[in-house]
């Protein structure tokens, strides 16, 4: 069962700050939502297989195919400044 100090707990990990009254509030709707998800957890789920999205979704994906390969000298040709066949940037600090 959730009780205040759990809600307290949780304010502080999120680095919230709760009044008293919105302490009693929210130790409340947790309590209310844990005691729905064990009701959810008592249905018999034994032979409904486990799913991420209740409509069968098929993924298209299209072929990888090369159809231009850049040499090194091309890309670099279009760098502002190019050392040691690399591109060349300011230091960042």
């Amino acid at each position: 069962m959730i009780n205040k100090k759990d809600v307290e707990h949780v304010a502080n990990l999120a680095r919230i700050e709760l009044t008293e009254e919105e302490k009693e509030k929210f130790t409340k709707q947790l309590g209310d939502i844990i005691e729905h998800v064990n009701q959810l957890n008592e249905v018999d789920t034994t032979d409904v297989e486990p799913m991420a999205h209740p409509y069968p979704q098929v993924n298209v994906v299209r072929e990888d195919i090369v159809n231009y390969k850049n040499t090194k000298e091309e890309l670099l040709s279009n760098a502002p400044q190019e050392e040691d066949g690399f591109f060349k940037v300011p230091k960042i600090n």
